[in-house]
């Protein structure tokens, strides 16, 4: 396994779900020169209340969207998992996940999701948390 080392890693359920929890942060560690990768767990194909919009599309669309914040923010890079939206499961398959980026990246310091607090209700916010 290659070490590709990242100091801060931000595990987030969503598209989005970055930039309105910690973007702020993001923007003032950047800002101090350290190297920020992103980790978006589910794809974003159900964020939408377009009942016309494709769920292949959207998926698209939010993916650009998720990379031109990064860049934005100067995030150095975006992994996408791309699992459906209400699909996340507390697995030890996605928990291997998340803990082989971890060892790849060996960051100083992780950022997720509080599973007890804002998202309790949206289970993927939970699992991810």
């Amino acid at each position: 396994m290659t070490v590709k080392q990242a100091q801060v890693m931000v595990v987030t359920p969503h598209p989005d779900d970055a930039e309105f929890g910690v973007a702020g942060t993001v923007a003032r560690w950047v800002k101090e020169g350290k190297a920020v990768i992103y980790v978006v767990c589910a794809n974003g194909d159900k964020g939408t209340a377009d009942i016309n919009m494709k769920p292949e599309k959207l998926v698209k669309i939010r993916e650009q969207e998720q990379l031109a914040a990064a860049k934005l923010l100067g995030v150095r890079e975006v992994i996408f998992l791309r699992h459906s939206d209400q699909g996340l499961e507390d697995t030890p398959e996605f928990r291997k996940e998340i803990v082989r980026l971890i060892r790849m990246y060996r960051p100083d310091t992780v950022v997720t999701a509080d599973p007890y607090r804002r998202y309790i209700w949206h289970r993927d916010h939970r699992i991810v948390g």
